[in-house]
């Protein structure tokens, strides 16, 4: 078995200049210090065999690549943890920013609320425990998906409706929205090569990508979706990838929104598109 002391002798080793017994009292006094653990307390923790098994399991799954949000099955989001697998992308800074955003320029009671592709639920989560009294709806085609969103709801307490739905194939059941939200995939395929490994290896391709030839695919549905799901002076907000910014701007005016703007993120790079729906359904 492993124990402290393996551990202790170890490290002391690297300690050349002292004596073996001084070389051990020094790592111990040191593995104190940044642990905040007695030296007790210590030899209890690594002794624990099936603790030091899952920790070795898991250093080995880092060493491939894997990301330690799957890992530990969880992942910060607007200062809340959500639950993560492998079939939810993990949630990303730049999509703090666009519910940032949404709390920022939304402060009515009552506003009634879509997130399409929804994944851990983290946007309509986070929207539904910020926004004053909102009613809340998000929307996924995978169903596996959906419990991992439904499970974040309940353990964080907030108030969310998911709904199953294919949003390429079919019409959400929702309509008279004030905010129509999304952050679709949008990388083309192309841009594989360019991602770092672990993301291309673990992290679901049915959140990330979309045909090379049709890349603008999702923002294309859900605009068109949204002149009728949302009411007059209703609001769509998109994550977009950096490099198409101008090009959903013309989408959504040719659609006839107005107002639509682009907005960069913390990097500066063009990551938020916002349009407003003047005719009503």
């Amino acid at each position: 078995m492993f124990t402290f002391s393996d551990l202790v002798k170890k490290l002391s080793l690297q300690l050349e200049i002292y004596d073996s017994q001084e070389a051990e009292s020094l790592v111990s006094w040191l593995l104190e210090h940044h642990l905040g653990l007695r030296r007790v307390d210590m030899m209890r923790l690594v002794e624990e065999k099936d603790l030091l098994e899952k920790l070795f399991e898991d250093l080995n799954r880092l060493k491939l690549g894997e990301p330690i949000q799957y890992i530990l099955g969880k992942a910060p989001f607007y200062g809340r943890e959500f639950l993560v697998n492998s079939s939810t992308l993990i949630p990303r800074n730049e999509t703090e920013e666009l519910v940032h955003l949404i709390l920022k320029e939304n402060k009515a009671i009552g506003l009634k609320v879509l997130d399409i592709g929804t994944g851990t639920g983290c946007i309509p989560i986070s929207l539904a425990l910020e926004m004053n009294r909102p009613e809340m709806y998000g929307l996924d085609v995978s169903k596996d998906v959906l419990t991992i969103a439904a499970k974040n709801a309940k353990m964080l307490h907030a108030s969310v409706t998911f709904l199953a739905c294919n949003i390429l194939e079919e019409n959400p059941e929702v309509n008279d929205l004030d905010i129509l939200v999304s952050n679709p995939p949008y990388i083309p395929e192309k841009g594989k090569s360019e991602m770092h490994q672990n993301v291309l290896d673990f992290e679901p391709g049915l959140a990330l990508f979309v045909p090379d030839n049709d890349p603008l695919l999702f923002y294309k549905v859900i605009a068109a979706q949204g002149k009728r799901l949302l009411k007059a002076g209703g609001k769509i907000y998109f994550e977009i990838h950096e490099d198409f910014g101008t090009q959903v701007i013309s989408l959504l005016e040719k659609q006839g929104y107005s107002e639509v703007r682009l907005l960069k993120d913390l990097n500066e790079k063009d990551r938020i598109v916002v349009g407003k729906w003047e005719l009503g359904s």
